[in-house]
């Protein structure tokens, strides 16, 4: 506890007697910020029938099933506690929920923001330690909250910016575009956080300032925000990454250039095998697909390409190694990963999740799991964003579209 006091006091800033204090800057001083109540979301709401009357649509393969697990509005990455008693749900607008499922039957009965006294920007990503510590990164910042698994249920709660406001990525470089940051921690207890470029495609004059800050790329630091350092270079705008379970190496999503036709340039999967690999923005659009921008111009790295290509345009999303023991044993160590589905696209690929199966030279094939959000006149009934692992094995997926978080189960 004294450590933990000490780390807070180290990351309070305090404005002089002649300013109010913050509520953030209340919470680091273990003040009351005199926020009362939280925002329940009714889970008995009409849009509950209308999403089970799409999900009795989706195809899975033989012995799964989906059933709706919550109403939760803007759903986006998630992050299961430690202990199983909370889910807690990111959004790209100003708030994170919080999940329960008190009666554990399965379905959640419990919806509520969380620290309602805080101002959030963009809490896309969550994630927790495996010793219970809860990190958000937001547009421009990144903060830890200790014991949140149990300590959600008051409105104030213990917060810590170990990524202050504006020192995620230099303030000039804040955008509206591809500012969904995810972050993990990884087997070496660092945090892993993903920074999107906000281009289509990442013009020259930004290369230099990019490859110094992560922008368009993976930093990595310690646990308290000491120690940064650019892990991933090369990357258009990832929004999901995991650890592979038996080697450590981390895996992801990118988002491919836009502007360049149907077909082209392929989603990806891609493989890090050491830091500092690169993996090709802005010279290539995807896959071996050069950009338009940088075409004809000799590629000055050395460029890893992905393990596996997906259809174009699809937006591969949030994705996690499957670790369970409820799913058949080919599924151990697959990735479930999400496709948010295509704007640019004449005709609307994705909303669904995929599952990609590794061999042992690390080879990577990916195949569609649950499908079935498009319906037959081209418009979306969903768009999954991310995948979580429930303890008992299931997998959650989020929908930002439908405002929901699915159950994926299987029985013999």
């Amino acid at each position: 506890m004294k450590h933990l006091i000490s780390i807070v006091a180290a990351c309070t800033v305090f404005t002089g007697a002649a300013t109010a204090e913050t509520n953030l800057e209340k919470l680091g001083a273990f003040k009351v910020t005199g926020t009362k109540e939280h925002t329940f979301v009714d889970q008995n709401d009409k849009a509950a029938d209308s999403i089970r009357n799409v999900l009795s649509g989706i195809t899975l393969p033989p012995g799964f099933k989906i059933d709706l697990y919550a109403l939760v509005p803007d759903a986006r990455h998630m992050a299961m506690a430690p202990q199983g008693t909370v889910l807690f749900v990111g959004t790209k607008k100003n708030k994170v929920w919080a999940v329960m499922d008190r009666d554990r039957d399965r379905v959640a009965d419990e919806v509520k923001d969380f620290a309602p006294s805080l101002e959030f920007d963009v809490p896309n990503g969550v994630a927790f330690s495996k010793d219970g510590f809860l990190f958000i990164a937001e547009r421009n910042r990144v903060m830890m909250y200790p014991a949140a698994e149990f300590f959600h249920e008051s409105p104030d709660v213990v917060a810590v910016p170990i990524v202050p406001q504006g020192t995620l990525i230099p303030i000039e470089e804040e955008s509206y575009n591809h500012t969904a940051r995810v972050v993990k921690v990884g087997p070496d207890d660092k945090l892993y956080i993903s920074l999107g470029q906000p281009f289509n495609v990442a013009p020259a004059e930004k290369l230099d300032l990019y490859s110094d800050t992560g922008i368009g790329g993976i930093i990595r630091m310690n646990r308290d925000g000491s120690d940064r350092e650019v892990y991933t270079y090369g990357v258009r705008n990832s929004v999901g990454h995991d650890f592979h379970p038996v080697t450590g190496e981390l895996w992801w999503t990118d988002n491919q250039v836009d502007g360049m036709g149907d077909d082209i340039p392929p989603g990806e999967i891609n493989r890090q095998t050491e830091m500092g690999q690169h993996f090709g923005h802005p010279w290539f659009g995807g896959g071996s697909t050069r950009t338009t921008e940088y075409a004809g111009e000799e590629v000055p790295v050395d460029v890893v390409m992905p393990v596996t290509e997906t259809i174009a345009h699809a937006a591969d999303l949030g994705m996690t190694f499957y670790t369970g023991k409820m799913f058949p044993s080919k599924y151990k160590n697959a990735i479930f990963s999400a496709q948010h589905g295509s704007w640019n696209r004449t005709t609307p690929v994705g909303a669904r999740v995929m599952v990609t199966f590794i061999d042992d030279e690390g080879n990577a094939t990916t195949e569609p799991f649950a499908e079935g959000w498009i319906d037959e006149n081209g418009e979306y009934d969903g768009r999954p964003v991310d995948v979580a692992q429930m303890k008992d094995g299931s997998i959650l997926v989020s929908d930002d579209f439908a405002n929901a978080v699915y159950r994926i189960s299987y029985s013999e």
